[in-house]
């Protein structure tokens, strides 16, 4: 069994704020979660926007500190082993967050002198990782310049610089166009072939399903379950028929064809536009969560 590289026990985060009656009071954003990552795996923290997944991945990374609870990271507790953690992990933000004035190479630069490269170090990873991420026609323009996808791949490559053994991304994909979108999923695949663990919070159902080798679901700061994809939609029924009916679409889940085709059939002699299909992951979270991808 591969061993544990990243451990959560009873994560709590809150925050001051003002109630609807004036008074100063305290918000949850994470409630309890626990969770563990296994060394090189592909990790999910799917939820809709405001669940709270920033707010862990935060957490993770030493940039807010827990309300209460623990972390660790390949044993270590990062409480008191801050400095050496910080070494070994690579951070994908949700926001770009270069100098925008700089080239790209000298953004990498950059980081690269802050984690204290040597000069031919560094000058062999920015051009490796240039190649890896298709940006070296682009390595002496300005970042402002760059495309959105542009933005977002190297700030894969300035997470990499260090030879991280764990990548958090935080919603990588956000904005990004379909097509772009599957680029970043390609190269997510090749990081985590190298070894990498990565865990990756998204609001975007097909990313989570198409990326994650297990996926937690999360919901208002409450870990709701996890599982691995096809775990997840196992559990629920492997195939789904949904309708039209008065009040909205309706859905039922089925475990064998043959049930969801008979029950098909009995629909159709009712009603219109019957459809049968495998159940996908976006059922198993409005399921679970009673919410919509992306509400």
């Amino acid at each position: 069994m591969k061993t544990l590289m990243i451990e959560m026990e009873n994560l709590v985060k809150k925050f001051p704020h003002t109630n609807a009656a004036q008074k100063k009071d305290w918000k949850t954003a994470v409630a309890g979660i626990s969770l563990s990552v296994r060394r090189g795996e592909v990790f999910g923290l799917l939820g809709p926007n405001g669940a709270g997944k920033t707010t862990i991945i935060r957490m993770l990374t030493m940039q807010t500190q827990p309300t209460s609870g623990r972390i660790r990271i390949d044993g270590q507790d990062i409480s008191v082993a801050a400095r050496s953690i910080k070494k070994r992990i690579g951070v994908v933000p949700q926001h770009v967050n270069f100098d925008q004035e700089l080239t790209v190479w000298d953004n990498l630069e950059l980081h690269a002198r802050l984690h204290h490269m040597g000069h031919a170090e560094r000058t062999e990873r920015i051009g490796e990782l240039l190649t890896e991420m298709e940006l070296t026609e682009v390595r002496n323009d300005n970042v402002r310049r760059l495309s959105g996808g542009m933005k977002r791949r190297l700030l894969i490559a300035r997470a990499l610089i260090h030879h991280p053994q764990v990548l958090f991304l935080d919603e990588p994909t956000v904005a990004l166009d379909p097509q772009i979108r599957r680029h970043i999923w390609d190269l997510v695949r090749e990081i985590a072939k190298s070894g990498v663990t990565v865990l990756l919070t998204t609001h975007y159902i097909e990313e989570a399903e198409a990326l994650c080798d297990r996926v937690s679901i999360i919901n208002k700061g409450v870990l709701v379950d996890v599982q691995t994809p096809r775990t997840f939609c196992e559990a629920l029924g492997t195939f789904a028929v949904e309708w039209d009916e008065e009040g909205g679409r309706a859905y039922r889940f089925f475990h064998t064809r043959e049930e969801a085709r008979s029950h098909a059939r009995a629909v159709e002699e009712r009603m219109q536009r019957v459809l049968l299909r495998p159940t996908n992951l976006e059922d198993v979270f409005i399921e679970l969560t009673g919410r919509k991808e992306g509400l």
